[in-house]
């Protein structure tokens, strides 16, 4: 049975160049699939994906136009629509799945854990953890089948050096980590590798408008990160798994 509208509609965004692009991504021998790519980060990998010659999927919650990419919409969260999303995404003749990259997540903080109802706490595994987690377990067989493949999660610097006030945030972020390390010893005979990058702040018009002006050099550019996970997603990386790379640039 097809997926309702509701639950997963395949929206294919070319650029208005015109069929150059569209010929170029049709010819390519593999497949990216990213969640939450409508995001500033999101948008650096996608670019640097499709930069690099993949054929690149993105699932996510919302609409979005992302130049040489296809945008699959559902509910990260539901494990029957994203079993449909990712067999859609992973249905190109010719470009098999070889990389997923989890991105999708959030932040939440203010109280300590005396004053958090644990529904806050839950809160913050069901937005950075169970999306990881659903995407990664329905992709798993397309990467086995394929001969293996990569696949990086996000965490967070908060997770190897937690603060006061974001139990669930430091906590879940640390489980991601906990999870790809799993992963990778689970199918590393499959040739499918597993690893974490960790950024601190990163340089968003939301994170400019928190910061005093001074500060903003702390901040790390999506670009930049962008770079690591294409890395970590590439043949150059092939001895590197079970690992969590800092990409926040500083100790």
């Amino acid at each position: 049975m097809p997926p309702r509208r509701d639950e997963c509609r395949l929206v294919l965004r070319w650029a208005a160049s015109g069929d150059t692009r569209r010929d170029s991504v049709q010819r390519v021998d593999r497949t990216a699939l990213i969640t939450g790519g409508t995001g500033a980060l999101g948008r650096a990998v996608v670019a640097a994906f499709v930069a690099d010659g993949w054929h690149v999927v993105v699932l996510d919650m919302r609409p979005a136009e992302l130049e040489g990419a296809e945008v699959v919409e559902a509910d990260l969260g539901d494990p029957e629509r994203v079993a449909r999303a990712v067999a859609a995404a992973t249905a190109a003749p010719g470009a098999p799945l070889r990389a997923v990259v989890n991105l999708v997540g959030g932040f939440a903080a203010g109280q300590p854990v005396a004053g958090t109802p644990v529904e806050v706490f839950e809160a913050q595994f069901a937005l950075n953890l169970r999306p990881t987690y659903l995407v990664t377990q329905a992709a798993l067989p397309a990467l086995v089948a394929a001969g293996g493949g990569a696949i990086v999660c996000v965490s967070s610097r908060s997770a190897l050096f937690p603060f006061a006030g974001a139990a669930g945030y430091c906590a879940s972020k640390a489980a991601v980590i906990t999870f790809a390390q799993v992963v990778a010893r689970e199918h590393a005979a499959d040739g499918v590798r597993c690893n974490v990058v960790a950024p601190q702040m990163i340089d968003t018009p939301a994170n400019r408008a928190e910061l005093p002006p001074a500060q903003h050099d702390k901040l790390t550019p999506p670009a930049q990160i962008a770079a690591v996970i294409r890395f970590l997603c590439s043949e150059k990386s092939a001895p590197t798994t079970g690992a969590t790379i800092p990409v926040y640039g500083g100790p």
